[in-house]
């Protein structure tokens, strides 16, 4: 049977369907933070109401950190959309766009002994740092970046993130102590995905032909331009 033409359209969807998954750990994390605070808050109201008589007033400290913890759920509601390649959005800065992407994978990552760091001046960014469109397309390719060098590179003991140039970025995988991989416990490697959904060199090109970027492997790095076209 021949491949249809939109073949390449539901390849691409599936490599993003992986990285979405690989990220929504954190994204849960970010939401259910609020909601334990929100429910602590909760009891504590409950309790000092039951004790309270009739002629004491409430104290406004738990009340003003329900409110804050309500703004950060919804927050994390929102960001949500921020994944949709269909909605419309300003753009991103290179450092934030970086930031971003490390601190949804950094956890997974160190918790399966892999360094993931970030190059100084991506950490700091400028003032008048250059935004980037289509910050949705962009947040995949970074993560398409970061989880290709992750499910090829044998006895992966780090990554880091560079700048590359003023428009681009170049991802460095770096071997770990054969030794100290040898001795991990097997769940050591759980992160890893299984074969038939590893982020290959295949999955990677398709995902950069799919969403318009240039991306370039040479060897343990990635190169990858921020400006589509």
């Amino acid at each position: 049977m021949k491949a249809s033409p939109g073949a390449s359209s539901w390849i691409v969807a599936g490599v993003r369907h992986e990285l979405l998954t690989r990220a929504l750990p954190a994204l849960r994390h970010d939401m259910a933070a609020p909601l334990s605070v929100i429910r602590m808050s909760l009891l504590l109201l409950k309790h000092r109401a039951a004790a309270a008589s009739a002629d004491e007033g409430l104290s406004e400290e738990p009340l003003e950190s329900i409110s804050e913890q309500v703004d950060a759920l919804a927050d994390g509601v929102r960001s949500l959309r921020d994944w949709e390649l269909a909605a419309s959005d300003d753009g991103i800065t290179r450092s934030a766009l970086v930031q971003r992407c490390s601190s949804l994978m950094r956890a997974a990552f160190e918790l399966h002994g892999i360094g993931l760091h970030v190059d100084e001046d991506l950490v700091a960014g400028t003032p008048d740092e250059p935004r980037f469109p289509e910050g949705a397309a962009l947040r995949y390719m970074v993560l398409g970046a970061l989880g290709y060098l992750h499910d090829t590179t044998e006895r992966l003991g780090a990554l880091r993130i560079e700048a590359d140039g003023p428009e681009g970025l170049r991802f460095v995988a770096t071997h770990g102590d054969a030794a100290l991989a040898d001795s991990m416990p097997p769940m050591a490697g759980a992160l890893r995905a299984p074969r038939k959904l590893a982020i290959d060199a295949v999955a990677l090109q398709a995902l950069a032909d799919g969403l318009g970027y240039a991306v370039a492997v040479e060897g343990d790095t990635v190169r990858l331009s921020l400006r589509s076209g």
